[in-house]
């Protein structure tokens, strides 16, 4: 082992989440579709933020959570993204260190401001997110940590950044990177890649190799395959990477792995909260897992435990002790 090297490097957005609770008429006032993603500009998200209600300010971005996820596991846990030197910056640095997550990425100067996404949370637990990105989509392969990327075991890539040009470059040299060091690479999918003129690129990435596990919720695994159902989209994808993990919120999720399928039922919930980060806390129990040498089972059992932990309160990343729960 390299000294200091990582369980889990992540690349992604770094975001700080601003959550807030209301009516399903305080969506539509706003012209919100419920459960869905958009992006805003910064003069769109100030708009809204001023409608809010009280809101919580945490850290985020989908692989910083899963990222979080992994160090309360006991892993060691590094992420890469792109902040600017601002209030916010200042505080999504200061979470990410006190969560033990190995976080060096210097703030820019010049540009856009450290990225918020505005998520309203209605009372059947959905969440309607609402994304300005601001700086982190301004990371470059430049500003790649390649020492950090070569030690970990595992690269997880996050799909929300694969949209603008120089992210996605970065995330394709950390791909290579990783492989050069014979080292795994992960990719989780976001529902905004399998449009039209955007799963074309993703699509040939992964057939070209440069992805070892992907994950997609159930949707995004029928809009990427272009298949009617979900049986048609597994024969599609699964042959293209090594694992194929599948959530499907309460029915559970699955895994494929060298033609052999494996699902597990959704980890009991006394009350869903808020299913804000619930993707990214299963690949976080599932990478964990992974990295510990799990069996496919227990990876999908861990990931399964860890998103039950987070939708049972508000916020994205974890409240209870982790270890206790998953016990990998």
């Amino acid at each position: 082992m390299i000294p200091g090297a990582l369980d889990i490097v992540a690349i992604g957005d770094a975001i700080v989440d601003v959550i807030a609770t209301a009516e399903d008429s305080f969506l539509q006032a706003h012209g919100l579709t419920k459960g869905s993603m958009q992006l805003l500009t910064p003069e769109q998200a100030d708009a809204l933020y001023a409608a809010m209600g009280p809101a919580r300010e945490i850290s985020g971005g989908s692989a910083a959570n899963s990222m979080a996820g992994v160090a309360a596991l006991g892993l060691n846990a590094g992420f890469i993204g792109q902040v600017a030197d601002d209030q916010l910056g200042d505080i999504f640095a200061h979470d990410m260190k006190s969560l033990g997550v190995r976080f060096e990425t210097p703030p820019i100067g010049d540009g856009p401001p450290t990225g918020r996404c505005l998520i309203i949370v209605t009372p059947d637990a959905q969440r309607t997110m609402n994304t300005c990105p601001g700086a982190s989509h301004e990371l470059t392969p430049q500003r790649l940590d390649e020492q950090m990327i070569r030690s970990a075991s595992i690269t997880f890539l996050e799909g929300y950044l694969w949209g603008p040009e120089r992210p996605r470059h970065a995330m394709l040299r950390a791909a290579q990177m990783a492989h050069e060091a014979e080292r795994t690479v992960a990719f989780t999918l976001s529902e905004s890649l399998c449009i039209p003129g955007r799963k074309e690129g993703v699509l040939g990435m992964i057939e070209g190799g440069m992805i070892d596990v992907l994950f997609a919720n159930e949707d995004e695994a029928l809009l990427l395959a272009g298949a009617g159902d979900l049986d048609s989209a597994i024969a599609k994808l699964s042959p293209l990477v090594s694992t194929l993990i599948v959530t499907r919120g309460p029915a559970g999720a699955l895994g494929m792995e060298a033609g052999h399928r494996v699902e597990v039922p959704a980890a009991h919930v006394e009350k869903v909260v808020d299913t804000t980060g619930a993707g990214d806390l299963f690949a976080a129990g599932f990478l964990a897992a992974r990295c510990r040498a799990r069996p496919l089972q227990r990876c999908l059992e861990a990931g399964s435990q860890a998103a039950a932990e987070v939708i049972s309160h508000f916020g994205a990343r974890p409240e209870a002790n982790l270890k206790d729960l998953v016990r990998l």
